[in-house]
């Protein structure tokens, strides 16, 4: 199996301001990750997964999603990990940059 065939983590960022340099951020925040947990690293190394994967979402892109679904405003919160494709789905044909 190829390296882009991997699993790997999927994170959908709205920011308010871009940083400069994206592929820093990427690697800082996969960094932070394998820091912070020694099962997620280990399964990178040994190259189980590959690193996580960053994805910029466009400005709205996570209201409109909620909107979609008819769950806008209230209580109402967009997932923050979800194992269904349903909302990067979303985000991808719609609000990624």
């Amino acid at each position: 199996m190829t390296e882009s065939h991997l699993s790997h983590h999927q994170w959908f960022i709205e920011f308010k301001c871009i940083p400069d340099d994206l592929s820093f951020f990427e690697r800082t925040l996969n960094t932070i990750m394998e820091k912070q947990n020694l099962y997620y690293r280990d399964l990178v190394k040994s190259k189980v997964i590959v690193p996580l994967k960053l994805f910029v979402v466009k400005v709205g892109g996570f209201n409109a999603y909620m909107k979609s679904i008819g769950k806008f405003g209230g209580q109402n919160k967009c997932p923050h990990l979800s194992n269904e494709t349903k909302i990067a789905n979303f985000l991808l044909k719609n609000y990624v940059k």
